[in-house]
C-alpha cells in the first residue's frame, strides 16, 4: 500500500484534516504547536462510484474499495532542517512516504494561533519548501562527497556524481529536486536518497466553510505557486470535513448543498493523491464480491494478477477482460460476451484503467 504524508506548519489544520480523512482515527488536534509528535497513520478508501454500479450488476454480497495510507506528520517550522522543533525527527518521517500533501492555511481565525503571527500561504509554503530543500541539500552533498572518491576509478560513480552535482546546483538555487529532469536510469541511481523535494506534491488549500464553494485570494496565490512547479492544488475545508464526519450519511448531501458544493474537498484530495502516485484501478466482480485493485500505471496482466496473489502471476494463462463502460452498457458479463466485448488477453497486455478482469491460471 502506497502512502501519502500530510505536512505543513503547526496549526494549519493537518490533524483535523487527517481525522476527517480516516473518519474513525483519533489523531490529536489541539491549538498549540507540536501537539503531534509521533506520526498518526490511517488507511482510507478511495471513492469510486463504479464499485456500487458493479456490485449492483453482479448482486455482490461484499464490496471492497482500494485504499491509500495517509500519515499525519508533526508540524514543521523554520529551521527544521537544523533540528528546530524536533525537525530532523519529523523530516525522517516524510522520507518514508511516497507522496506529500502539504496543507496550507487559507483561512482567518483569531482563535487559532499562527506560528508566524499572520495568514500568508505563500510565505508558509516557502518556509516548508526551503526546509525540505535544505534537508535534501545536506543529503545530496554528503552523498557527493563519498562519490567523488569513488569517481576516480569508477565510471558508474562518475555518472552518479554528474547527477548529484546537477541536483546540488538546483537545490542551491532554491529549486526542488522535482524540477530536475532525469532519465529512468538516473532516477534509479538517486532513488535510495529518498529526496523530500523529489516526491510528488499536492497543496491542500485549507479554507473556511464560507469559502469552500468559491475559494479566496489566498487559494489563488497557492495556485500560482503550484503552477510554477507543476504541483496540484485541491481546495478543502478541514472545518467542513470534521462536521461531515459527525453527520448521518443521509444528511451530508443537504449540508454540502447549503454550502454551494456537491461534495467536500476530501474526496477530491483522495482521488488526486491516488492519481499523483501514478496508480490505476481494475476490478473483479461476481456474486461473492466486487473489489477494486490498485496497480501502477503500465502494469501487464500477469503483474496485475500478482496483486491478488503471487500464484496468479506465476501461473498466468490469460485474462478475460472487458472495459467497465462496456460491461455496464451490456448489463451483464454474458451480455458483454454476446456483443463480443469480452477479450482474451495474454501476458503482454497492459491493463487499462477501469478494466474488469477474470484471470485464468495454473496452480
Amino acid at each position: 500500500m502506497l502512502t501519502a504524508g500530510i505536512v505543513g506548519l503547526p496549526n494549519v489544520g493537518k490533524s483535523t484534516l487527517f481525522n476527517a480523512l480516516v473518519a474513525n482515527a483519533k489523531a490529536t488536534a489541539a491549538n498549540f504547536p507540536f501537539c503531534t509528535i509521533e506520526p498518526n497513520v490511517g488507511i482510507v478508501a478511495v471513492p469510486d462510484e463504479r464499485l456500487s454500479v458493479l456490485t449492483s450488476l453482479s448482486n455482490s454480497v461484499q464490496t471492497v474499495p482500494t485504499r491509500i495510507e495517509f500519515v499525519d506528520i508533526a508540524g514543521l517550522v523554520k529551521g527544521a532542517s537544523q533540528g528546530e522543533g524536533l525537525g530532523n525527527q519529523f523530516l525522517s518521517h516524510i522520507r518514508e512516504v511516497d507522496a506529500i500533501v502539504q496543507v496550507v492555511r487559507c483561512f482567518q481565525n483569531d482563535d487559532i494561533i499562527h506560528v508566524a503571527g499572520s495568514v500568508d500561504p505563500v510565505r508558509d509554503i516557502d518556509i516548508i519548501n526551503l526546509e525540505l530543500i535544505l534537508a535534501d541539500l545536506t543529503q545530496v552533498e554528503r552523498r557527493a562527497d563519498r562519490t567523488r572518491k569513488q569517481a576516480r576509478s569508477s565510471k558508474e560513480a562518475q555518472a552518479e556524481l554528474t547527477i548529484l552535482e546537477e541536483l546540488i546546483l538546483a537545490l542551491n538555487n532554491g529549486r526542488s529536486a522535482r524540477q530536475v529532469v532525469l532519465t529512468a536510469e538516473e532516477e534509479a541511481m538517486i532513488q535510495p536518497l529518498g529526496l523530500l523535494t523529489r516526491k510528488p506534491l499536492i497543496y491542500a488549500a485549507n479554507v473556511a466553510e464560507e469559502d469552500l464553494a468559491t475559494g479566496n485570494s489566498w487559494v489563488e496565490a497557492v495556485r500560482t505557486v503550484a503552477s510554477a512547479e507543476n504541483a496540484q492544488v485541491v481546495m478543502v475545508s478541514a472545518q467542513v470535513e470534521s462536521e461531515l464526519v459527525e453527520l448521518p450519511d443521509g444528511d451530508r448531501g443537504e449540508f454540502l448543498a447549503a454550502l454551494g458544493v456537491t461534495e467536500g474537498g476530501m474526496k477530491s484530495l483522495i482521488r488526486a493523491t491516488y492519481e499523483l502516485l501514478g496508480l490505476r484501478t481494475y476490478f473483479t466482480t461476481g456474486p461473492k464480491e466486487t473489489r477494486a485493485w490498485t496497480i501502477i500505471a503500465g502494469m501487464t496482466a500477469p503483474q496485475a494478477a500478482g496483486v491478488i496473489h503471487s500464484d496468479f502471476e506465476r501461473g498466468f494463462i490469460r485474462a478475460e477482460t472487458v472495459a467497465y463502460e462496456d460491461l455496464v452498457n451490456a448489463g451483464s458479463l454474458n451480455g458483454a460476451k454476446e456483443k463480443g466485448w469480452v477479450r482474451s488477453e495474454g501476458k503482454e497486455y497492459v491493463v487499462a484503467e477501469g478494466d474488469v478482469m477474470l484471470f485464468r491460471f495454473n496452480v
